[in-house]
């Protein structure tokens, strides 16, 4: 298959170049940074980009690709970090930038460019840099600058080799996916092969490969990636697969009865219900830190999982709804580049004694690639688009200690959040949007009584992917009654606040 490799040197974005290149129709694939070119060129890339990465071109211990690269006649793309390898390897220089150039600039366009071809002169673009190239390798061209680089995008068309220093990968470079597709298309020739109908039929086949006459669990929560890979699943391998549906106590208002009645009726595939918010409950209790109760969780998780395996027959394999998300931001710094940000409980909280082989049929996609994918397969709006719902549940939503008294208020504070988004017309317009019940108390005055009560904080995105996120500027009528509606339907609630922090700095969701 023709295709792009990703070398991988530590962005959080890696993953999204991927999926803007799968969206022009292009099969891409993510190597290691230490990749051998041999490898590169065994694999039958067509072109090669450089992904960014936290570190500087001259630290110690600075994540470096094979040399050879550059010989392999192969159309070569370095973003951010990746033109400042370009420069170091080539014979540039690179040096630490005056300021750190952060957020938006505006890309000013010099010279025609096949990497710019179709856009107008000034484009505005997504910084996220300290270092900055400082001098051109011998053969290199200026192409456009910026407020902060003289070199925002460079040149060598006799080699094929281009950089530049923003990130056209992310939604906040609007026309970025257009200098991507100029690079796939004009540059390395590729052809639009790549499509979710296409990716259904490989995993299929790559399902019964691996699994063959064995069963599977899955554990289904009813939100869009485990029902997806149910379906997905269900395809491939029939009633071969089970899916396990675990109450943790940590569900939104009425989950565990909408799940049996979504996937036991409706889709018609093997389900078994179990209730086991006891056990993850006294397992939580006094826990605060976010990724104590991560881990808790997922281990709890797999071993509720070994328990329920019993009256299924034999199984050999646990399927997991992980998605491209939940693999990068799971990563620890080590031989990969790449900071932790957190780890997901289907990637970092699953127990070293595990006694189930993974499959993971989504671990290559971005939430809207899964959607896509379940729209193929016929699920209908409400399961596709439902709005994404974190696999901890609420555990994540409710900061500090967890206990059933919080999670009662939570509970009803986010249902009003997602009723009073639907009756708007809102639900389906955003990425997410849900309540966070924080630990933090304050005074206020109810029927001309004090009150010392808890604050709910409300979160609504919009977002295309997961991994950058911005706040939606709501009407202010609708957050006024959402307000109004928790703080006077919520008992043990007196204050109402917005969250209006973006991601990055923040992330979505508050642990």
């Amino acid at each position: 298959m023709n295709h792009i490799a990703i070398l991988d040197f530590g962005s959080q974005y890696t993953q999204v170049i991927a999926r803007r290149i799968r969206e022009c129709g292009v099969y891409s694939e993510i190597f290691h940074y230490k990749t051998p070119a041999s490898t590169i060129r065994a694999s039958g890339a067509k072109g090669i980009i450089l992904s960014g990465g936290p570190s500087s071109v001259y630290a110690k211990g600075a994540p470096q690709p094979d040399k050879a690269i550059f010989e392999l006649g192969l159309p070569i793309l370095g973003i951010c970090y990746g033109l400042q390898l370009l420069a170091y390897h080539l014979g540039g220089t690179v040096a630490k930038g005056d300021r750190r150039e952060y957020g938006r600039g505006t890309l000013t366009a010099k010279v025609s460019s096949p990497l710019l071809d179709g856009l107008p002169k000034e484009i505005q673009i997504w910084n996220s840099h300290g270092d900055k190239l400082t001098k051109l390798p011998k053969g290199f061209s200026v192409v456009a600058i910026s407020e902060n680089s003289p070199y925002a995008i460079v040149q060598d068309t006799a080699r094929h080799f281009y950089g530049m220093q923003f990130h056209p990968e992310v939604a906040h470079t609007p026309k970025g996916k257009k200098i991507l597709e100029n690079f796939l298309k004009k540059i390395c020739g590729c052809p639009r092969t790549w499509t979710m109908r296409s990716f259904i039929q490989n995993t299929v086949t790559s399902i019964r490969e691996q699994v063959g006459k064995d069963r599977v669990i899955l554990g289904l929560s009813g939100g869009v990636d485990s029902s997806v890979a149910a379906a997905l699943l269900h395809e491939a391998i029939g009633d071969q697969l089970t899916c396990i549906f675990v109450d943790n106590g940590l569900l939104r208002k009425n989950e565990a009865q909408a799940v049996q009645d979504l996937f036991g009726k409706h889709m018609k595939i093997q389900l078994k219900t179990v209730n086991a918010s006891a056990s993850f409950l006294r397992l939580l209790q006094g826990v605060t830190d976010p990724e104590r109760k991560r881990k808790i969780i997922g281990t709890e998780f797999v071993r509720v999982f070994e328990s329920a395996k019993k009256g299924v027959g034999k199984v050999k394999y646990l399927a997991q709804g992980t998605l491209y998300p939940d693999v990068i931001e799971s990563v620890a710094i080590g031989d990969n580049p790449a900071a932790l940000i957190k780890s997901h409980h289907n990637v970092g909280g699953l127990p070293s004694e595990m006694k189930f082989q993974l499959v993971e049929p989504l671990r290559q996609l971005f939430k809207d690639e899964v959607r896509k994918v379940g729209e193929e397969l016929g699920l209908s709006k409400e399961i596709v688009w439902r709005q994404p719902f974190p696999g901890p549940g609420l555990a994540v939503r409710c900061l500090g200690e967890i206990t059933k008294e919080k999670l009662a208020i939570l509970r009803e504070a986010d249902w009003v959040v997602l009723d009073e988004m639907k009756k708007a017309g809102w639900y389906y317009k955003v990425w997410q949007s849900f309540a966070v019940l924080l630990p933090v108390k304050s005074v206020g005055v109810m029927g001309d009584e004090r009150t010392y009560d808890s604050t709910v904080a409300v979160r609504i995105v919009e977002s295309q992917d997961g991994m950058t996120a911005d706040w939606v500027r709501m009407p202010p009528d609708l957050l006024a009654t959402i307000s109004n509606r928790i703080i006077n339907e919520v008992k043990g609630v007196n204050r109402c606040v917005y969250d209006i922090t973006s991601k990055p700095p923040g992330t979505i969701e508050w642990e």
